[in-house]
This record gives structure tokens, sequence and C-alpha cells, in this order.
């Protein structure tokens, strides 16, 4: 098994850096051409629905350039510790199954409370799992005695 040095770390790291910034940069410069195009066929009035599909857009390319980017041994600990970023569709989960939009509207659309417990059992095991990876991954490293 090859050791990585600190000096190959810190290059691979920079070099990871540099290529999320040329995907964030390119992802910016095709929003850019996204916006020009919508608004000169909308005649100048730019629904908010295309800005929202441009920010998807942008984080879809941005998170595939930086994830396949990261070196295979950081590949685990990062993943497993950014699925507690689940936590925040948590609570969107939950304000969809529990809370009504609106006092006109009652308990809300069946339909929505359906979505929202699906989310929520997805986030859910999301976590969880994230949280069991990490646990398997440091008992690697724990000394056996």
């Amino acid at each position: 098994m090859s050791t990585i040095t600190p000096q190959e770390a810190l290059d691979r790291a920079r070099a990871a850096a540099d290529a999320a910034k040329q995907a964030a940069e390119a992802a910016q410069k095709y929003a850019d051409q996204i916006a020009a195009t919508a608004s000169a066929a909308s005649g100048g009035a730019i629904d908010p629905i295309v800005f929202q599909l441009a920010i998807f857009a942008l984080a879809v390319a941005v998170g595939y350039y930086v994830v396949w980017s990261v070196t295979p041994a950081l590949h685990t600990p990062l993943m497993s510790v950014t699925n507690a970023i689940s936590s925040v569709i948590v609570v969107g989960a939950l304000l969809a199954v529990g809370v009504s939009s609106t006092p006109a509207m009652g308990d809300g659309p069946l339909w929505a409370k359906v979505m929202g417990f699906f989310a929520l059992i997805l986030a859910s095991v999301n976590i969880f799992g994230g949280f069991l990876v990490t646990e398997r991954m440091l008992a690697m490293y724990k000394k056996k005695g």
C-alpha cells in the first residue's frame, strides 16, 4: 500500500480546487447563456422557473465535477459526512407531512403529504446509512487491543 506525502495531498487538493473553479466558471457561462436566451425569447420578462432550473443545472454540474475530482481515499469520509445535510430534507419533509400550506387549504393536499412522507423515509435512510458508514470507517483505525 502506497502512502501519500503531505505535499502530494496538497497538490491533489489544489488540482481538485482548480477543477471545481473551472466547473463553476463553465456553469456560470452556461447560466448566462440560458438567461440571455430566456430574456430574448420572453421579451425581457424572465419566468422565475427559468432561474430555478439554471440554479439546479449549476448545482448538478458543479457537484459532479467536485465529487469526481476527490481522491478515492477521501471519498468515503466526504460522502458519509455530507449525508448529514439530508437533515435539511427531513425538516422540509416534516413540514410537508404535518403543516398546512395555507389556512384556506386545511390540512393540505394528500399528494403533498404522501411525497413528504416518502422524502422523510429516504432522507432518514440516507442519514443513518451515512452514520453507519462513518462508524465502520472509523472502526478500521481503532487500535485492536
